[in-house]
């Protein structure tokens, strides 16, 4: 092996915190198959659903209740979800959460919460499903950024 191979090969090795991968591309034939005004429509409505009700907060909200309450399986919205959003379904939910959390972490008013109560109020089921999609969109512990953050706000 000459050292370009085996750099690229120490380097796809290299073990990521919180066991992230890189994401990769699948192409399955059923997403083609969407009608577009469909899919729009019911893009719309999983905005509506999962942002403006905050139905992402809810840990137990599954794709299967989404999918109940839009009158559709959950291979339609599956595949709706990951050509709109181009991302899977609990990706979808914890970027929101992520967001959710980005705020309470440097709200004031949330000061006296630790991050562990405010990874439950934005709907995550255990800490460390928190802290692995808090690092996978932000780069950096929960913990961390808190700290960066009122570190800021005092200079």
């Amino acid at each position: 092996m000459n050292d370009l191979e085996n750099k690229t090969q120490n380097e796809s090795s290299e073990k990521r915190p919180y066991n992230l991968r890189d994401k990769k591309e699948k192409k399955a034939a059923y997403r083609a198959l969407i009608r577009p005004e469909l899919a729009d429509e019911l893009y719309d409505k999983i905005l509506n659903i999962i942002v403006v009700q905050k139905k992402y907060r809810d840990p137990d909200y599954s794709a299967k209740d989404l999918a109940k309450e839009l009158k559709t399986n959950t291979r339609y919205l599956s595949a709706v979800v990951n050509s709109r959003f181009g991302q899977n379904y609990s990706c979808l939910l914890n970027e929101y959460r992520v967001k959710d959390a980005l705020h309470l972490l440097t709200d004031k008013r949330y000061a006296d919460k630790n991050v562990e109560e405010i990874s439950a109020m934005v709907g995550f089921a255990n800490r460390q499903s928190f802290y692995a999609a808090f690092y996978k969109n932000v780069g950096k512990t929960p913990n961390g950024y808190r700290k960066e953050q009122s570190e800021k706000s005092k200079k």
